[in-house]
């Protein structure tokens, strides 16, 4: 345990998480974590298109008691960075969102759990008294999408996040490659990276069966659809998304809610506006993290566009890339409310549970704090574009 934590203590970026957790996890696990769609080089535009925005600091100002609280979508937070919602969790680690949404709540901010979550939205809930979202898809079978509906306000989540970037699945080779299920299917070479990490293995063997919680205990669901732990769960889940999605059942939801909600994998001014249009509180640009459609631009390349074209009628917040105090920074500066992370926390989360993501969390607030002051900006509302250059 000296050793564990040690490492743990050890790690001062999110790319040092990445690499305890890709120590921790069997291969294919990590590489469902990590990897992206085709030659994933949307997965590297978001990070590398960071590098072309520049910070321009402003020099002898009052920065003492720096403030980074803001509020999104009505809800105040401590710290403009928002724990998106992912599904699987518990693939990471064994007790997944138990551990990620009291932890959202000890750092001030919102967590969105997802319609996939292997933990249900009803237990989330009682874990920690912090603001919640509950992420949803259009499915096939509006019934059930009416009892998500209906569950989440019964447990008190403050929003909705419709994502719509998701109607089908993205060419994700790594787990092509591997024969990555869910749950995990081991196959000789995969068995083999199981045993080669017996901490890993251990839990998933002796937690309760592996389930997408919410689908399961889902009376809408048929009668296949909660079968735990098999693959007729994902097949049935496979099935329910809707191809045929337009903005008029992205109105229907907005109405059927009825609170504040928005709409994730925006990457286009035309669909912000769309989205507007149709009653969306927020936007969030997203490319889904570079896991569905590659050869997209970044989402911080998109950002003011679609700032621009939202013309204040919605909050803006972005997703896909963020690593570092100074990427937050940006974003902020060039018109987003807020900012999410996927990748980074669950890196943290695989890489040691719970003090694993209050550390991450520790860390980017520090950095926050220390790049706020550097930048001579004392309040959020302090970071605005003249604080950007774009390298030519």
């Amino acid at each position: 345990m000296a050793l564990f934590t040690s490492a743990l203590d050890k790690c001062l970026n999110v790319d040092d998480f990445r690499s305890l957790a890709k120590k921790r996890l069997p291969r294919m696990v990590f590489d469902y974590l990590d990897g992206g769609a085709g030659d994933e080089k949307t997965i590297a535009r978001n990070r590398d298109a960071f590098d072309d925005f520049m910070l321009l600091p402003r020099t002898l100002r009052d920065v003492d008691d720096i403030d980074l609280s803001t509020t999104v979508m009505g809800q105040k937070i401590d710290i403009p960075l928002i724990l998106a919602p992912t599904g699987l969790t518990r693939l990471f680690h064994h007790q997944g969102e138990r551990l990620v949404a009291p932890a959202a709540a000890r750092a001030g901010t919102i967590y969105g759990l997802s319609t996939l979550s292997s933990t249900s939205l009803e237990e989330v809930a009682a874990l920690s008294s912090g603001p919640k979202w509950f992420q949803v898809y259009v499915w096939r079978d509006r019934g059930i999408v009416r009892e998500f509906i209906q569950r989440s306000r019964d447990a008190g989540y403050q929003a909705l996040c419709l994502t719509v970037d998701a109607n089908i699945p993205g060419n994700r080779e790594r787990d092509i490659r591997h024969g990555m299920t869910v749950p995990p299917s081991p196959t000789f070479k995969s068995a083999l990276e199981m045993l080669s990490h017996p901490r890993w293995l251990y839990h998933y063997l002796t937690s309760p069966p592996f389930e997408m919680a919410n689908v399961a205990t889902s009376p809408s669901s048929s009668p296949g659809a909660t079968a735990k732990g098999d693959q007729t769960l994902m097949d049935y889940v496979s099935s329910q998304f809707d191809k045929s999605v337009t903005w008029e059942d992205a109105a229907w939801m907005i109405k059927e809610w009825g609170g504040p909600f928005a709409i994730k994998g925006i990457m286009c001014a035309e669909d912000a506006r769309r989205a507007v249009d149709v009653g969306a509180s927020a936007i969030v640009v997203s490319n889904h993290g570079g896991r569905q459609l590659d050869h997209l631009p970044s989402t911080i390349e998109m950002l003011s566009e679609i700032v621009e074209a939202v013309a204040g009628r919605a909050e803006v917040i972005i997703d896909s890339g963020i690593r570092r105090g100074t990427d937050i920074l940006t974003a902020l500066a060039l018109g987003a409310t807020a900012c999410m992370i996927g990748r980074p926390y669950l890196y943290a989360l695989a890489a040691g549970g719970e003090r694993g993501i209050d550390r991450l969390m520790t860390l980017l607030r520090a950095e926050l704090e220390r790049d706020m002051a550097l930048l001579g900006c004392k309040r959020i509302s302090d970071l605005t574009p003249d604080l950007i250059r774009v390298r030519s």
